[in-house]
């Protein structure tokens, strides 16, 4: 089950960040940025802190400017997971936000996009998210998936992916271990058909690539190589 480290580094959340804005798409309220004439689209679904996090924006604008038209979606409903609230523990906050929900959630967003002209979906799922994430790449909703540092996704989830998949895990991760990842990498890598691309990144933690510290340069340097590696996967799958 989840334990303290899905909820370590909190970000401190700022509704206004990002160059984008928030619109309705399939009745979330979502993060938007790069142009509505592209027809590829990537969604990124967050971690338990939601989509006000700033550093999951500045990526959703990075995703944005290499061409893609993106859409990090509200999928807690103005109700993210708050540390400081001692009368709700994940536990329980998971209780209203599972990860089922979340997918049920992504199908009219992926129609939402569909009917503005979009031809080719991927999609990023960051600890939380990635559960998410790999069941729209089990159900085929998608073009390509990429899972970072994924939270609850187990060995049976990756046998049934029908998608290009990329898993980007940390050497020091209790939800996703190392070998745990490599679990996932042997069973990839024996699915005819289906590529995959599996790093697990040296001296890192669950959460590094969204939750890392600005001053860190080390950490900004490990994270902006884990997104520099999503991007690959998307520019080789969505198109």
């Amino acid at each position: 089950m989840s334990g303290p480290q899905c909820c370590e580094n909190p970000p401190s959340l700022d509704p206004n960040s990002g160059a984008g804005h928030v619109e309705q798409l399939g009745g979330l309220s979502c993060y938007i940025a790069g142009s509505p004439q592209s027809k590829l689209a990537i969604l990124l679904v967050s971690d338990i802190y939601g989509y006000e996090s700033p550093n999951l924006r500045k990526l959703t604008d990075k995703v944005a400017a290499a061409g893609f038209y993106v859409a990090a979606p509200d999928f807690f409903y103005g109700d993210p997971y708050v540390p400081d609230k001692i009368d709700r523990p994940l536990p329980v906050w998971l209780k209203d936000h599972g990860m089922d929900k979340g997918f049920e959630d992504t199908k009219p967003v992926i129609e939402a996009l569909k009917s503005k002209g979009v031809s080719a979906i991927g999609a990023a799922g960051f600890c939380w998210g990635a559960k998410v994430v790999v069941e729209l790449a089990k159900s085929g909703y998608i073009q390509a998936a990429v899972l970072l540092h994924p939270s609850f996704v187990s060995v049976d989830d990756i046998k049934e992916v029908k998608v290009p998949t990329a898993v980007l895990g940390a050497e020091i991760d209790r939800m996703s271990p190392p070998e745990l990842v490599k679990q996932f990498e042997k069973i990839l890598t024996s699915k005819l058909g289906v590529d995959s691309f599996v790093k697990i990144f040296p001296g890192v933690s669950h959460g590094w690539t969204v939750r890392y510290n600005l001053e860190d340069a080390g950490a900004v340097k490990c994270a902006e190589e884990a997104h520099q590696d999503m991007l690959g996967w998307f520019f080789k799958y969505v198109k």
